[in-house]
């Protein structure tokens, strides 16, 4: 019966598009290719509907039955910034995981959400940002300097690492691609040679870049998704590649991307690069906005995210660009979408079908979990303090990041039904009674402030109720209508809209609610602002700025009486610039260390989760606080508030785990000589405090793997601003000690490598070999060791110490064996050429080197020669 059922519905499918052929123009025709569709729609184009779609937000052509669509979406670690979705552990955390089959089905998981929400807005005439199906995901740029705010975006430090990850997000979200349409579009960010400082980005010149560094750092990620996982999608990044702006990079986009590696597909800008190129104090390579978009257009770049296209109708009557030109450009766009399914009826388009109930579904939100606890990276554990014993006593919990569900979603982020945090995680595992809390200190300071935000409701939900205006007035239709339970933090400084339809310029904001006091206290309130805003308690105005221009945060005390409630409004305004609205109100207490130490002294041991979180590190913040630089950090050590009470609590003679929250490495040297055990849980996602509490219990058994290298000090890196890799940057060339190394992590089981073999010992330059190394688990229980295969080119002596060029996570039962096979093509054993300044397998010695860390100490070796 279902197979007659599945034969009745493909004669109807073949019926219906018989009929639509019949009758529709041939870009109307579904039966055709996206090419020849896209061909013929473009020759009925005007200039002006040409151009028009030349932006990200790109306008319905209705004489042509063209919808609207914006080609700005976000899915760095689940659907973002489109309200309900799976949060998963942010994208460095699923770099620790070592496996990209994992991650494969994590990124095929965050497409179906895709489509699911795309058709439901669709469904809804709805068609603005973050409503559509091209994702501008995955960031693999190679994070060479820990402190740059948004390597917790990228897969870490190592291209082979990079690469591997990179391809399993792209194939998981562009689909197997044997559908007519594809699942969604990815895209591969930032293109090249792009990490960072966050503060100067739309101004820096990466420059004196060596060929080496180019071709064996910075492009083989890149080279990777275009040639091998077929990403449909390039953005280039805001900063200049020796000396010219890399959205009109000839080098880059021209010689590289599109000659040399065949990419016919859609190159977009980063968000306001264009702008850049002739924007005051920024690059100034360009006089006029209409030479820097004629120019970036000539260069490859299709898709400007910003308004600078629009001068492109001035630019051809001035001779700058000619309309053919521009007709390269919307034609890849046109064939974007049409390979898509955007320009047909739903009912042909079998993604469509996709239900909504997989939006952060069981199976969905399971699998957050299970990526939650494969990215754990157990760092240390003296004496085997943990797993902790299910039968203890009285467990402390201490820290700033035990409770904070936020700090837990990362940045780039969906908004989860239900997030636990690791203090309800760890609570969850042990009788009622048996945790106590204590906050502690703050990420960066020794006060804690206890926000009232949560206490406060309007209409029967928590927080405020946020009405939105694209209007700096709150006239016209209100555009958008959110619920904040949380402290402000509004950031528009890396082009991240306060909601969905909300302008990034020239728009309000009305956020409002009650709060009923417990007891009489003082409250206090506080707020800071680009451009202005009010505050009303009761209706009295009682801290206002009502100004263009940003100002320093300001404070109010509310001296609440007991079970009085207020009604408090947060009105807000923004011109232009970079957009920010920061609030909370609480009370603010100091704290003594010795003091909170001393409360916590009696239970049996302590788990302080702490670290850093991604309201201090990140893409270009207007926060400038100790430590820290727009989003960049200025020293990677651990805030001294932090260790300070770290310290006070070792002086208790009991038991301290510290749990670290971060998108990056810290220096952690002596954490790491005196605390009883770390774990790195990165960003882990909305299950992130089960998946902590499982491995600190023994529940689960930890193999994550860290991506990047855990250095003892900011003294031990070279200049922020210098790309030169081999000044010492990463494992490949770093040669002092690192606290712990590229590729570390513990378990609760022991592995031991037997001597492994290779199928030939002497190849030829076109061979591939197959590595067999046995493993075997020494310890009594169950485990995953991650398996790390490097080549070290003898020959070459100006090269990386070793290079990261395979790797397995395997799962190898208690008292067993298992002969982990790996296969190393050719590829593997490419290095740069300084003769022929080129990247290519050259004849000579090589090692293979093989263990469960970049430490040398761990490695056991092969040598091998190529004829």
């Amino acid at each position: 019966m279902k197979s007659m059922n599945r034969s009745v519905a493909l004669l109807v499918s073949v019926l219906v598009w018989a009929q639509l052929a019949a009758q529709q123009l041939p870009y109307q025709n579904p039966a055709l290719g996206a090419e020849e569709r896209a061909k013929d729609l473009l020759k009925r184009m005007t200039l002006k509907e040409k151009i028009s779609q030349t932006m990200n937000g790109s306008p319905a052509i209705e004489r042509l039955g063209i919808p609207a669509t914006d080609w700005w979406n976000e899915a760095l670690h689940g659907v973002a910034r489109a309200g309900k979705a799976t949060v998963f552990p942010q994208t460095i955390g699923l770099a620790a995981t070592f496996d990209t089959a994992s991650v494969y089905t994590t990124y095929s998981m965050i497409a179906d959400e895709a489509r699911a929400k795309h058709h439901d807005f669709k469904r809804n005439n709805q068609y603005k940002r973050y409503q559509g199906l091209t994702f501008w995901t995955p960031n693999i740029n190679i994070f060479r300097d820990p402190r740059w705010g948004r390597g917790m975006e990228t897969y870490g430090e190592d291209p082979c690492l990079t690469a591997s990850m990179g391809y399993a997000v792209v194939t998981g979200l562009q689909g197997n691609g044997l559908g007519k349409y594809d699942k969604t579009h990815a895209c591969a960010k930032h293109y090249a040679v792009h990490s960072g400082p966050e503060w100067n980005r739309h101004s820096f010149d990466a420059k004196h870049i060596s060929q080496r560094d180019l071709w064996e750092t910075y492009l083989p990620a890149f080279k990777t998704l275009v040639t091998e996982a077929h990403v449909k999608e390039v953005m280039c990044a805001y900063n200049r590649f020796e000396g010219e702006p890399c959205c009109s990079n000839k080098q880059l986009l021209v010689k590289i991307l599109r000659d040399t590696w065949g990419f016919e597909d859609v190159i977009v800008s980063d968000c306001g690069a264009i702008r850049d190129f002739y924007g005051k104090d920024k690059h100034e390579t360009h006089s006029t906005v209409q030479a820097a978009a004629a120019d970036a257009v000539l260069s490859g770049t299709d898709l400007a995210c910003d308004g600078s296209y629009a001068a492109l109708e001035t630019a051809v009557k001035e001779g700058l660009i000619k309309e053919e030109e521009i007709d390269k450009s919307v034609l890849r766009l046109l064939r974007a979408r049409i390979q898509l399914g955007m320009l047909d009826n739903d009912s042909l388009v079998a993604l469509s079908q996709i239900s909504y109930s997989v939006v952060e579904g069981k199976v969905h939100v399971q699998h957050a979990l299970e990526m939650a606890r494969k990215s754990m990276v157990l760092l240390s554990n003296k004496n085997k303090t943990l797993p902790l014993s299910a039968n203890i006593r009285k467990l402390a919990v201490v820290g700033p990041n035990a409770n904070d569900s936020v700090m837990q979603w990362a940045n780039y982020n969906g908004i989860p039904s239900r997030t636990v945090t690791i203090l309800e995680g760890i609570k969850a595992r042990l009788p009622q009674g048996a945790v106590v809390y204590e906050k502690g200190c703050e990420l960066v300071t020794d006060t804690v402030f206890s926000s009232y935000v949560t206490r406060c409701s309007f209409e029967g939900k928590p927080g405020f109720k946020a009405q939105f205006w694209n209007t700096r007035d709150f006239t016209g239709p209100m555009v958008a209508e959110d619920q904040v339970s949380r402290p402000f933090s509004y950031d528009a400084g890396g082009n991240t809209v306060f909601a969905p339809g909300v302008n990034l310029y020239d728009f309000s904001a009305r956020f409002q609610t009650n709060y009923t006091a417990k007891e009489a206290e003082d409250i206090l309130f506080k707020i800071s602002a680009d451009d202005g805003y009010r505050i009303k308690v009761d209706n009295a105005e009682v801290l206002a700025y009502w100004n263009i221009g940003k100002q320093p945060g300001k404070t109010w005390r509310l001296r609440a009486e007991k079970d009085h409630t207020y009604h408090i409004v947060i009105e807000y305004f923004q011109s232009n610039g970079s957009a920010t609205l920061n609030f909370d109100m609480g009370v603010k207490k100091a704290v003594v260390p010795a003091e909170v130490a001393a409360r916590v002294q009696d239970a049996d041991a302590i788990v302080f989760v702490g670290g850093i979180s991604a309201a201090l590190e990140g893409e270009e913040r207007s926060l400038e606080i100790p430590g820290f630089k727009k989003g960049d950090r200025t020293t990677i050590e651990l805030p001294p508030a932090q260790e300070k009470l770290l310290r006070a609590l070792k002086a208790t003679g009991k038991p301290v785990i510290f749990v670290v929250c971060s998108g990056s490495a810290l220096a952690l040297p002596w954490e790491n000589e005196n605390l009883d055990a770390v774990l790195e849980a990165w960003y882990p996602g909305q299950q992130g405090g089960t998946a902590v509490a499982d491995v600190l219990f023994g529940d689960y058994n930890p193999a994550g793997r860290l991506p990047v290298t855990f250095y003892a000090a900011t003294s031990d890196l070279p200049d922020f601003e210098d790309y030169q890799m081999t000044k010492g940057r990463t494992y490949r060339y770093f040669t002092g000690k690192p606290v712990y190394p590229f590729g570390h992590g513990l378990s609760y089981t022991t592995f031991r490598y037997n001597k492994a073999s290779l199928s030939k010992t002497t190849i030829t330059v076109k061979d591939s070999v197959l590595a067999t190394i046995p493993v075997a688990n020494t310890g009594s229980r169950d485990g995953e060791e991650v398996v790390q295969v490097y080549i070290r080119n003898m020959q070459d002596k100006e090269g990386p110490l070793k290079s990261l060029r395979a790797f397995k996570r395997v799962f190898i039962k208690a008292g067993q064996s298992s002969s982990v096979q790996i296969p190393l093509g050719n590829s593997a054993f490419e290095f740069f050429d300084p003769q022929t300044q080129s990247v290519r397998v050259k004849p000579g010695k090589y090692e293979v080197l093989y263990g469960g860390s970049s430490d040398s100490k761990q490695l056991q070796k092969i040598n091998l020669i190529i004829q």
